[in-house]
Protein backbone atom coordinates (compact mmCIF):
# COMPACT_ATOMS: atom_id res chain seq x y z
CA UNK A 1 0.00 0.00 0.00
CA UNK A 2 2.77 2.21 0.19
CA UNK A 3 3.08 2.87 -3.53
CA UNK A 4 -0.18 3.78 -3.89
CA UNK A 5 0.63 6.72 -1.31
CA UNK A 6 3.61 7.28 -2.97
CA UNK A 7 1.85 7.85 -6.23
CA UNK A 8 -1.00 9.46 -5.23
CA UNK A 9 1.34 12.29 -3.33
CA UNK A 10 2.97 12.63 -6.30
CA UNK A 11 -0.11 13.68 -8.72
CA UNK A 12 -2.01 15.84 -6.23
CA UNK A 13 -2.11 19.40 -5.92
CA UNK A 14 1.65 19.50 -5.52
CA UNK A 15 2.22 19.36 -8.95
CA UNK A 16 -0.68 21.37 -9.95
CA UNK A 17 -2.94 18.99 -11.07
CA UNK A 18 -6.61 18.60 -9.95
CA UNK A 19 -6.79 16.55 -6.87
CA UNK A 20 -9.02 13.93 -8.77
CA UNK A 21 -5.91 13.27 -11.42
CA UNK A 22 -4.46 10.76 -8.41
CA UNK A 23 -7.71 8.72 -8.93
CA UNK A 24 -7.22 9.07 -12.80
CA UNK A 25 -3.23 7.93 -12.60
CA UNK A 26 -4.86 5.03 -10.23
CA UNK A 27 -6.70 3.25 -12.44
CA UNK A 28 -4.72 3.97 -15.47
CA UNK A 29 -1.93 2.51 -13.86
CA UNK A 30 -4.10 -1.23 -13.95
CA UNK A 31 -4.16 -2.03 -10.11
CA UNK A 32 -5.28 -5.38 -8.81
CA UNK A 33 -8.26 -6.13 -7.13
CA UNK A 34 -6.48 -6.00 -3.83
CA UNK A 35 -5.07 -2.84 -4.71
CA UNK A 36 -8.54 -1.29 -5.62
CA UNK A 37 -10.01 -2.57 -2.18
CA UNK A 38 -7.03 -0.99 -0.14
CA UNK A 39 -7.02 2.64 -2.02
CA UNK A 40 -7.34 5.71 -0.15
CA UNK A 41 -6.81 9.25 -1.62
CA UNK A 42 -3.34 10.77 -0.50
CA UNK A 43 -3.88 13.16 2.54
CA UNK A 44 -3.10 15.88 -0.24
CA UNK A 45 -6.01 14.93 -2.03
CA UNK A 46 -7.91 14.42 1.09
CA UNK A 47 -7.17 18.08 2.00
CA UNK A 48 -7.53 19.51 -1.48
CA UNK A 49 -11.28 18.10 -2.32
CA UNK A 50 -12.00 19.96 2.01
CA UNK A 51 -10.79 22.48 0.81
CA UNK A 52 -13.19 22.87 -2.33
CA UNK A 53 -15.88 21.88 -0.34
CA UNK A 54 -15.63 24.49 2.68
CA UNK A 55 -15.20 27.30 0.16
CA UNK A 56 -18.04 26.00 -1.88
CA UNK A 57 -20.42 26.25 1.15
CA UNK A 58 -18.73 28.92 2.55
CA UNK A 59 -18.59 31.19 -0.64
CA UNK A 60 -18.39 30.50 -4.28
CA UNK A 61 -15.89 28.59 -6.33
CA UNK A 62 -13.98 29.37 -9.65
CA UNK A 63 -15.23 28.28 -12.56
CA UNK A 64 -12.13 25.91 -12.61
CA UNK A 65 -12.84 25.07 -8.96
CA UNK A 66 -16.18 23.85 -9.54
CA UNK A 67 -14.81 21.52 -12.44
CA UNK A 68 -12.34 19.85 -10.03
CA UNK A 69 -14.94 19.53 -6.74
CA UNK A 70 -17.32 17.99 -9.70
CA UNK A 71 -14.57 16.10 -11.19
CA UNK A 72 -13.18 14.82 -7.65
CA UNK A 73 -17.34 14.04 -6.80
CA UNK A 74 -17.64 11.85 -9.58
CA UNK A 75 -14.33 9.72 -9.27
CA UNK A 76 -14.80 9.36 -5.86
CA UNK A 77 -18.34 7.71 -5.90
CA UNK A 78 -16.78 5.40 -9.33
CA UNK A 79 -14.12 4.59 -6.52
CA UNK A 80 -16.67 3.76 -3.92
CA UNK A 81 -18.04 0.78 -6.48
CA UNK A 82 -14.98 0.06 -7.84
CA UNK A 83 -13.99 -0.88 -4.11
CA UNK A 84 -17.42 -2.31 -3.44
CA UNK A 85 -16.88 -4.78 -6.29
CA UNK A 86 -13.45 -5.54 -5.65
CA UNK A 87 -14.44 -6.21 -2.14
CA UNK A 88 -16.94 -8.89 -3.62
CA UNK A 89 -14.94 -10.19 -6.30
CA UNK A 90 -12.08 -10.87 -3.33
CA UNK A 91 -14.59 -12.72 -1.33
CA UNK A 92 -15.72 -15.03 -4.02
CA UNK A 93 -19.17 -13.37 -4.28
CA UNK A 94 -18.93 -12.44 -8.09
Amino acid sequence: MGAIHTMAENNTTAGNQPAYMEMVNFIASGPSTHTVAAYHPSPAAQQRASELVEKDKTSSLSDAERSELDGYVELEHLMRMAKARAREILAGLD
